[in-house]
Order: structure tokens, then sequence, then C-alpha cells
């Protein structure tokens, strides 16, 4: 009679007894959890429409949003990244643009992206071109005016040609845009460095045949080399103002294109 009283019992209400494991995955509809909403700590309670927590957006967005940066950003190596990301095959193309000045069409070429790495690349080289082959260039005149003459190479064409070439290359551009925008006129300082950057190409193609010791054919290559730069930066500079009648401008900075040349020929290879 025990036994029959106890197998009738409940066995779930029993001390240690285990509950049957009930399979209801079939049954439970799938659940997705909802998208979490970011908000801002502290809520905004101050004055304006939107008061309490607010929503943020995606990083990106977040991103996109933050202020500018301010006139701190000039001493900022990251600001000028972005004027260095050009490739080989773009900065030939400006290069070769340098060479045919008569197109006049440099600044649409570079109104997307313009660069400062030429700028830099072909002012240092044409610092230490200068340097080299106008010493190379002063002892042959003199080997060939007097063999017996010693010579000693001068360390100061260094100091000449990277006070010089540094200070042109970064001042004259500067005056320009200044001037451009006292007299109303629209103007890119960026634009300007890259382009006054590349006319100086030339002049490391023609400094090599300056070598040459011969004085008339150094004045022949050295005027032609600074007319095609002064007529490269005059015709694009003329194009970018067409909308504004400012003659005495180009008009200066032929000739002071033209002036340079004659100065690197002067003093380097005399």
């Amino acid at each position: 009679m025990d036994e029959s009283y106890n197998s009738n019992l409940p066995t779930s209400h029993l001390l240690g007894s285990v509950p049957a494991v009930v399979n209801q995955e079939k049954n439970t509809p799938n659940y997705e959890a909802p998208e979490a909403n970011m908000q801002t700590f502290p809520p905004n309670n101050g004055g304006g429409s939107r008061q309490g927590y607010q929503t943020l957006g995606s990083p990106s967005e977040v991103f996109e949003q933050q202020p500018p940066n301010n006139w701190k950003g000039v001493f900022s190596v990251s600001s000028y990244t972005q004027y260095f990301n050009v490739d080989t095959d773009i900065v030939i193309n400006r290069l070769m643009s340098s060479l045919n000045p008569l197109t006049g069409d440099f600044f649409s070429k570079i109104d997307a992206n313009p660069d400062l790495y030429g700028l830099v690349w072909i002012s240092t080289t044409l610092v230490f071109v200068l340097a080299s082959l106008g010493n190379c260039a002063t002892y042959l005149m003199q080997k060939r005016t007097d063999s017996s003459t010693s010579w000693n190479f001068d360390v100061s064409y260094v100091n000449v040609a990277a006070f010089s070439i540094y200070g042109y290359a970064m001042v004259v551009p500067l005056a320009f845009y200044f001037l451009l925008q006292y007299l109303g006129s629209n103007a890119s300082l960026v634009r300007f460095w890259c382009m006054w950057g590349y006319s100086l190409f030339i002049f490391i193609l023609s400094s090599f045949l300056l070598v040459i010791p011969f004085e008339f054919l150094r004045w022949i290559i050295i005027l032609v080399a600074g007319t095609a730069s002064a007529c490269f930066v005059t015709l694009n500079l003329r194009s970018y103002m067409e909308s504004n009648d400012l003659t005495v401008v180009v008009i200066a900075s032929f000739f002071l294109q033209l002036a340079l040349a004659i100065f690197i020929k002067a003093w380097f290879f005399p």
C-alpha cells in the first residue's frame, strides 16, 4: 500500500527532483533586440527648441560635424598633408606643362588638387644644382683661360642659392597674393605657390647647359629659359585674372621671373 501511494505522488514536488526540460524553441517566435539609441549625457537643459537628451548619429557624422581648425592649424603638420597627396604621374604631367608656357591652362589642371610637393622638391633640387654646377662652370672657365691657376670650391654658393631660391619661391607668390587681395581680385596662395614652384623647373634643365664654357652661348640659354619661365607665369596669371584688367601686375610678374634668370647667370655662372 505504501508503494502504490508513493508511486501516485507527483515527482516534481519532491526534494531533489529535476523538472523535465521542455523544448519551446518551436513555439517561441523569433525576437530581435531593438537598435540601441545612444544619447549624450548630461542632457541639454539650456535654451532652444531642443531639450533633454540628444541622439548621437554615426561616428562619421559626428566627425564631419566637428568645427574646422582655427588659426592654430597653420602650425600643424597635418594641415599640409593634403597638399602633398600627389603621385608620380601627376607631378610629371605638371612638369611637362611648365615647359609649355603658351597654353596658359596650368591653373585649370591643378584646380582640383594644388600641391606644394613641386614647390619644395623643385626649389631644393635647384639649390643644389646651382651650387654644384655653378662651381663646376667656374672651374671650367678658369681652366679655359689659364690652366695653371688654382681653383677652390666656393661654399658660399650653397648659402646664396638657398636664400635666393627659397626666398623667391615663397615671398613673390605671397606678395602677389596680398596685392591681388588688396586690389579686390580673388587669389589662392596655395595655387600661386604651386605655379611659381613649377615655373622654376626649367632653370634646373638650363643649369646643365650653362656649364658650357662659352659666355655668349650661356647668355642665350639663360635668356631663353628665363623668357619661357616668365611667359609661363604671365599667361597663367592673366588667365587666372581674366575678369579683372590688371596688366601692371602681369607685366611685373614677367620681369620678376626674367630678373631671377639673369641673377642665376650673373652670380652662379659668371
